[in-house]
């Protein structure tokens, strides 16, 4: 019996996901000691998370022999009133791309279709393809989102578009004014998801209230997480924020309790420590600095990021991936974005940063000899 050939042909497309490798398992295929190596893979917050957090996590843990809030009253409730919408209209995920995953659930089926931009987050082509929707990838423009482009693909059976604000992995921006005059031309009947999971990084002046557009357009869905600037990626928290009946559709193929009550406190807890989301920003500013003048340095270009991470042209992207590697720093190949020539960084503390761009010179030198 194939096994394989049993799961219907769009899910045997698939190519799964390939997450960032973990310290253990670089320590186990390599023999370097865990303390000696140092992950800049998975745009994880090198500042951990905030101590309001931590103290949340541990006064949870006296009730994790009970069921979590199915419904996330708390959490739900503390960012309606950070964002000013009606509780209706959010939904709690298991990370933001829980969230991806249902929306997907909800509105893509066989016979209709989505609109994505090449070099975008795996997950919108593996979500659509779970469907057995059709997945339409609009080359992207300087590597980040063609709007133009985008509006033009979508197709009388297009149901839903993926728009990622900074663009993971690639880090580029468009401007808002730019997302604002697309969702006028798109039909009512397309959702627009636009992905902010790192809009936190955005400076201030580039910044706007996305919030504001969901009384302007309907069919917008936002999606952000406690992952990044918050330092939650551990718990897996993340939510939406849509149309009242967008968020009853995805409540309905919602798993019961997906997100568990250590993360919902933590959360919470997070959500109000202003202190440590100023610190994580200014880290990420000035280790985007140094990141960037280390770069050029080294006389190599990369493509400027607005996000928590640093996507640089090496040459060969899996072969300097491995001399990293072999050097205890754990970086992100991106093949898969079809961008073989690339890695991708995530910025950390100041002495990490330092340590990647030192072994980044040798691996160079070893890759090119």
């Amino acid at each position: 019996m194939n096994y394989t050939e049993l799961a219907p042909e769009y899910i045997r497309a698939i190519a799964p996901y390939q997450p960032g490798k973990p310290i253990s398992e670089v320590a186990r295929e390599l023999g370097i000691p865990e303390a000696d190596i140092i992950k800049l893979a998975s745009n994880e917050n090198p500042l951990g998370c905030g101590e309001a957090a931590k103290a949340a996590m541990r006064r949870a843990l006296d009730e994790v022999h009970l069921y979590p809030d199915g419904a996330a009253f708390e959490l739900k409730a503390a960012l309606a009133k950070k964002w000013g919408v009606a509780m209706e209209s959010i939904v709690i995920g298991n990370g933001s791309n829980d969230l991806l995953d249902y929306l997907a659930m909800a509105y893509l089926a066989p016979g209709v279709s989505a609109v994505y931009s090449q070099h975008c987050f795996a997950v919108y082509p593996i979500t659509v393809l779970a469907r057995g929707a059709a997945g339409i990838k609009v080359p992207a423009r300087a590597y980040g989102n063609d709007l133009d482009a985008m509006a033009a693909a979508i197709r009388a059976d297009t149901r839903m578009v993926f728009i990622a604000n900074p663009n993971n992995p690639t880090g580029t921006f468009t401007p808002y004014a730019e997302i604002h005059a697309f969702l006028k031309r798109v039909p009512a009947s397309v959702i627009v998801v636009l992905d902010e999971a790192y809009n936190d990084f955005l400076p201030p002046e580039l910044r706007v209230d996305t919030v504001a557009w969901l009384r302007e357009f309907p069919n917008l869905v936002l999606t952000r997480t406690f992952c990044k600037i918050y330092g939650l990626a551990g718990l897996r928290v993340g939510y939406m924020l849509g149309h009242p009946q967008v968020c009853d559709m995805v409540n309905r193929v919602r798993a019961p309790f997906n997100v568990n009550s250590i993360a919902q406190a933590a959360a919470v807890a997070a959500l109000g420590d202003e202190d440590f989301v100023r610190r994580t920003y200014e880290n990420n500013r000035a280790g985007m600095q140094q990141l960037v003048e280390g770069f050029r340095a080294l006389g190599l270009d990369y493509i400027p990021s607005y996000g928590n991470f640093v996507t640089v042209d090496v040459g060969d992207g899996p072969r300097v991936f491995n001399a990293l590697l072999k050097r205890g720093v754990i970086v992100r190949p991106i093949v898969g974005y079809e961008l073989p020539r690339h890695v991708r960084v995530t910025i950390g503390l100041p002495h990490e940063n330092a340590r990647f761009l030192a072994s980044l010179k040798e691996a160079l030198a070893e890759v090119r000899a």
